[in-house]
């Protein structure tokens, strides 16, 4: 307690006990920072990219205690300036030591964001990129503007064993102009991340003199651009007078029949812990960690240098450190509680994003209905879900990250993509044969973003094994002599080759994740049904440059067993990566995936060829999975919902109540 200025008494809220899967906080960010700084002795020299929580082991999270001490230690990576190679290792945080370190010198770290306007300041110092400028008649530098892209893994001159960033150019006519609308075609610049040099300017037009125009109508979305907008629809409000039906302690949220505790890295952005549903009193497990742990956007046009648009968003850029403050009323609709980030600068001091992760209830329409025709009653049900999410702007994209728990025990992520795609300049008026002419002069290239969802089940308890579902008929004869007959045939994936599959629409495959020393009431193992209805059919060459270091994408489920040390599917350090570190060689050595603790790896996303109606800004447009109970329950779980009648609600004719 402490006096206020008025001398009376003001209670301060007691601070929440620290649980082993909390995220670093600033001060522990700061502490690991220090260490690092005095263990490695190089200064300013020393380049953090990753401070991240090093999450203990599951037995002595499972066995924490409320209020209990609580170990403390962090996953690092770091490297020095101007030199090749990272160091990764652990730092103890209670010792105040580093405990774990070791050099890898082939792998490159990812970008940090203040190195993007450095590499683009870089390249607009470069002489001879000047002069490609003015050669294109553009006679004002500070309206260029260059896109740092990861490089790849692709042969270019002076790139080898360099972390490297390979540019894209566009233009501005104006301060405030969407300079996506002017592609400045067949110009790039090769830079060395770590020193900042230009290894090369790539003018392929400079040769012939014949130069792509630069589209230059204005196609903006800037309010203050606009001429005018639609008119206002009436206010649409979502009131909760009492407030909303969730508590949210720490990072620990209980609501209606779930527990979970929400976790954010710098790499991928938002997680969700230890996810339970609590059934006639009993708390039951369902996942232990939840994440999307990989991206990749591979661009499908060979013309020019397109063809290195290949980038991974959270193994290169760290879809984490991109995340956006939201704001009240704009990103997040009801009534909304916000937690702040805490990550950390290239330097490691904290940097704390406000409001980056947004939690709220939505009404999620009718969850159960029937009219009795002979009694003329009906019972109607409403539901609602948990909402928790983020949004990451990489470049010109925005992907908003949504995590939906329903009453009815259904789990559902939802990625909602937006913002601007990505722009080249052609002819107008030309035939395209990889791409939409959006606007005069103005392609957008067909593309994939193509997300893979880390789910380390544990469907009460860590004895899980995956079955894939088909559905098949037999043929028409003394065992079906009507020709209707189907069923499903369930056969469990027992190793880990076994388990590399992709959906079959002609069976309506799907899979589900069961228990089978836990029973329901009819003596059928408990368990998740995961529904893909984003499946992609990838297309790139798995023997390419861009597919080797993609395998993830070939396959729409993998399992493996749990081990610590498999974060990411395709794999640690991405940039510059060749693929050997990743999901097809972990399952190569086709390990036992049944009843035991697995990891149920997830491929799904989107196809896109833009259309006109993408630019300037994309229409937001989804994908996403779902994790629904089957058997699980020994029953509908919405049955005990209570009779509502949601009093505010107003009709235009009188009505009576619909819920009995």
């Amino acid at each position: 307690m402490a006096p206020a200025q008025d001398g009376s008494i003001v209670t301060q809220p007691a601070p929440i006990a620290l649980h082993p899967l909390d995220p670093l906080t600033a001060d522990e960010i700061a502490r690991a920072a220090r260490i690092l700084h005095d263990h490695f002795g190089l200064g300013a020299a020393l380049q953090v990219e990753t401070i991240d929580l090093a999450e203990p082991d599951k037995a002595t999270v499972r066995g924490h205690v409320a209020g209990a001490p609580v170990a403390r230690a962090a996953r690092f990576t770091v490297y020095r300036r101007g030199a090749a190679g990272v160091w990764a290792g652990w730092v103890d945080l209670d010792a105040g030591a580093v405990t774990v370190s070791k050099f890898l010198p082939d792998a490159r770290p990812m970008f940090s964001p203040e190195e993007f306007m450095q590499i683009e300041a870089a390249a607009k110092a470069d002489p001879r990129f000047q002069e490609a400028i003015r050669r294109r008649g553009i006679d004002r530098m500070d309206l260029v503007c260059v896109d740092p892209w990861t490089a790849g893994n692709f042969p270019g001159e002076g790139e080898a064993g360099r972390r490297v960033a390979y540019t894209f150019v566009w233009r501005r006519a104006f301060e405030l102009d969407n300079y996506y609308a002017h592609p400045v075609e067949g110009l790039n610049v090769a830079v060395d991340v770590d020193t900042f040099a230009v290894i090369r300017v790539d003018d392929h037009a400079a040769a012939s003199g014949s130069f792509v125009p630069v589209p230059m109508t204005p196609i903006n979305y800037d309010a203050d651009l606009l001429q005018g907008s639609r008119q206002p629809l009436k206010p649409l409000d979502v009131v909760q007078p009492d407030g909303p039906s969730f508590v949210v302690a720490g990072n620990r949220i209980v609501w209606d029949n779930w527990d979970l505790r929400v976790g954010f890295s710098g790499r991928e952005g938002l997680i969700l812990h230890q996810v339970g549903y609590t059934v006639g009193g009993e708390r039951r497990p369902i996942l232990y960690r939840a994440s999307i742990a990989e991206m990749v956007v591979p661009y499908g046009t060979p013309e020019g240098v397109h063809y290195r648009k290949n980038v991974f968003d959270s193994g290169e850029y760290g879809f984490g450190k991109l995340a956006q403050s939201l704001k009240l009323g704009c990103d997040c609709l009801g009534h909304i509680h916000y937690l702040d980030v805490v990550l950390h600068d290239i330097l490691g001091n904290p940097r704390v994003i406000p409001s980056a992760i947004c939690i709220h209830e939505e009404d999620a329409g009718l969850a159960w209905k029937h009219f009795d025709f002979r009694t003329e009653r009906t019972e109607t049900r409403r539901m609602r879900r948990l909402v928790v999410s983020s949004i990451t702007t990489v470049g010109n994209y925005e992907y908003c990250s949504y995590w939906y728990l329903y009453q009815d025990g259904t789990i559902e992520f939802e990625m909602k993509a937006t913002g601007i795609i990505n722009t080249a300049a052609c002819i107008p008026g030309a035939p395209q044969e990889y791409g939409t002419e959006v606007a005069p002069g103005v392609i957008g290239h067909i593309h994939q973003h193509i997300f893979c969802a880390r789910l380390d089940m544990e469907v009460d308890g860590p004895a899980n094994t995956v079955v894939e579902c088909d559905t098949v008929a037999p043929p028409m004869g003394p065992g079906n002599p009507m020709g209707n007959a189907f069923k499903v045939v369930e056969r469990p994936l027992t190793t880990e080759l076994a388990a590399r599959r992709r959906v079959d629409f002609e069976r309506m495959r799907y899979w589900k994740v069961v228990n089978r020393q836990r029973r329901n009431h009819v003596g059928g193992a408990t368990g998740f049904k995961l529904e893909t209805p984003s499946a992609v059919q990838p297309y790139l060459d798995p023997a390419g440059p861009s597919g080797r270091r993609a395998g993830f994408i070939y396959n729409h489920l993998w399992v493996t067993p749990y081990r610590a040390d498999e974060r990411y599917p395709a794999g640690e350090f991405m940039n510059h990566s060749t693929g050997a570190d990743a999901l097809p060689g972990w399952t190569a050595r086709d390990r036992p995936v049944e009843d035991t603790d697995i990891v149920v790896w997830h491929s799904f996303g989107l196809h896109h060829l833009p259309r006109l109606e993408d630019h300037p800004v994309q229409p937001r447009v989804t994908c996403g999975f779902k994790l629904m109970p089957v058997g699980f329950f020994d029953g509908n779980p919405l049955i005990d919902l209570p009779r509502e009648t949601n009093r505010s609600s107003k009709g235009n004719q009188s009505a009576g109540s619909c819920c009995v």
